[in-house]
């Protein structure tokens, strides 16, 4: 039997999960103290009720997620309208070099996948859903794919397991980004700017100043965010139409950053929202929100139909990715603050997705310091040049 929640009660469920994690992190303190996000932690222990459901009553529980969608586009507006062209000239080295050491992680990560599908004695075309189409390219990708790997393989289950395997990765990836990165600016005694505002949420420190947060300040800025959204809209559909593929919230994240450089030096005296603890709550509120309802609404019976198989690949993929960040992706990056936060990213986006990323990264901001350059060139990496190059592997793989 399946139970269809509709949209208004499941955004109120998202934010009570939220709340729930909020509660759960302040009462465990290794949760908050290796930089577990609020909600995560919420959003697993709903997605773990659910489980339950499904296992005693044959309970389905399903979500609408309309409103989670609109939500990310929120963010990643943010991320945009944040996103100054001097941070990226600054950047621009350490983009390059991320986007290289992404590039070969996709292609590790296949070479795993198929290895471990060998030894394991997995029927053609489940090592795809066990690398970089499931894992880095996330359930968007999965689902996409799945058809033609059905197809060519005579996979019957592929979509399913393109789906759990994108499941477990994302729960893994939201898990092992704080820590990781803990353990780095630990060891290495790094700690970000004192007086930065953050690119998403604000400090503990800063919730009780809020000198430049009103009613106003905050209309302001969502009125900037809903025109950058309306124009990306217009701009996703005559590009679609041009044959050009880009999902709506890369379009939204290009569009702010055009106007964040553009509008503020033709009209000087217009209070743009950049770099202001406005934006940075509302980035937080849609981040958090977003992923408490994409976790909440996992279907984690799914994984479990799929036998032993998939939890030992996926743990080595774990372990691949951890030594990875640890030594390959923190010293290339520089061994600085802005390494380690990127790091933190890095483990989103092998296993998981680019919201995931940067939850992982805001929870470590709030915790030691802005990172301005990590928040530039994380998801311009992550959102827009990998779904290409991996299109292409999948492609390849697949043939």
């Amino acid at each position: 039997m399946t139970f269809q929640i509709p949209g208004l009660l499941t955004l109120t469920l998202a934010i009570l999960v939220y709340f729930a994690g909020s509660g759960i992190n302040r009462s465990i303190p290794l949760l908050s103290g290796w930089n577990i996000p609020e909600a995560v932690t919420g959003g697993l222990l709903a997605a773990l009720i659910t489980l339950i459901a499904y296992g005693l009553f044959g309970l389905e529980v399903s979500f609408t997620l309309e409103a989670r969608d609109l939500l990310l586009l929120y963010f990643f507006t943010g991320i945009g309208l944040n996103a100054r062209l001097a941070d990226l000239r600054s950047g621009g080295r350490l983009l390059l070099i991320l986007l290289g050491l992404t590039l070969a992680f996709l292609v590790i990560q296949n070479l795993i996948a198929m290895a471990s599908a060998a030894v394991l004695g997995l029927p053609p075309g489940v090592s795809i859903f066990l690398g970089s189409a499931a894992l880095i390219g996330g359930h968007g990708t999965s689902i996409a794919w799945a058809p033609v790997v059905s197809e060519r393989f005579n996979l019957s289950q592929a979509m399913e397991i393109g789906i759990a395997s994108a499941t477990l990765g994302l729960v893994i990836a939201s898990v092992i980004g704080g820590p990781v990165a803990r353990l780095l600016i630990k060891r290495h005694g790094l700690q970000g700017p004192a007086n930065e505002t953050l690119t998403v949420g604000v400090t503990d420190v800063q919730t009780h100043r809020d000198d430049d947060v009103s009613y106003v300040s905050l209309l302001r800025t969502l009125l900037v965010m809903n025109i950058a959204i309306l124009i990306a809209y217009l701009l996703h559909e005559v590009i679609s139409d041009l044959g050009i593929q880009l999902p709506l919230f890369v379009v939204c994240m290009l569009v702010a950053i055009a106007m964040t450089n553009t509008v503020p030096a033709l009209a000087p005296r217009l209070k743009w929202p950049t770099r202001t603890r406005a934006l940075a709550l509302i980035s937080d509120l849609s981040l958090n929100v977003f992923l408490a309802m994409s976790l909440m609404s996992m279907q984690l019976w799914t994984i479990g139909e799929l036998g032993p198989s998939l939890i030992v690949v996926l743990a080595i993929q774990t372990a691949a990715s951890i030594i990875y960040i640890l030594l390959v992706v923190f010293p290339a990056m520089g061994r600085t603050y802005d390494a380690a936060v990127i790091s933190a990213g890095f483990g989103g986006i092998a296993l998981g997705a680019t919201p995931t990323a940067i939850a992982n990264m805001t929870a470590i901001t709030k915790a030691f310091g802005a990172a301005p350059v990590a928040f530039m060139i994380l998801p311009l990496v992550s959102a827009f040049f990998i779904d290409i190059a991996n299109a292409a592997i999948i492609g390849f793989l697949v043939r």
